[in-house]
């Protein structure tokens, strides 16, 4: 694990220490569906099914989303088991781990959504 990935992990720490974030299938999806969720992540190794599900539901909602990490250590960062899914609600937490992971995906060159390019309208 990079140093880059380790601040995101411990940002998911601290937000799950100030209950600012909800993880797991069914409260991410109430929180993104109450207009909640201030940015919504995905495990890279979740089912396709919950990948397709939560990229449409996000870019509905107009709520970014991104792939990263696998759920072991999504889980692993909130001191539970393994989290396909998880919902920051904060919006300065959501932005410090925004920002973290833009950093990530400029020094690869990849896209947020993986092969695929921007599929929701920046703010």
């Amino acid at each position: 694990m990079n140093p880059e990935e380790k601040k995101v992990f411990n940002l998911f720490g601290i937000a799950t220490k100030s209950r600012k974030l909800v993880s797991g299938e069914f409260s991410t999806e109430k929180a993104v569906k109450e207009k909640k969720a201030a940015l919504v992540i995905v495990a890279e190794d979740a089912s396709d099914n919950t990948k397709k599900m939560f990229t449409n539901m996000c870019t509905y909602y107009n709520v970014p989303i991104y792939f990263f990490g696998i759920k072991d250590d999504l889980g692993h960062a909130m001191g539970k088991e393994f989290r396909a899914s998880l919902a920051v609600l904060d919006k300065g937490l959501a932005d410090a781990i925004d920002k973290q992971l833009k950093m990530m995906q400029d020094r690869s060159g990849g896209s947020k959504y993986g092969e695929n390019e921007d599929i929701r309208t920046e703010e």
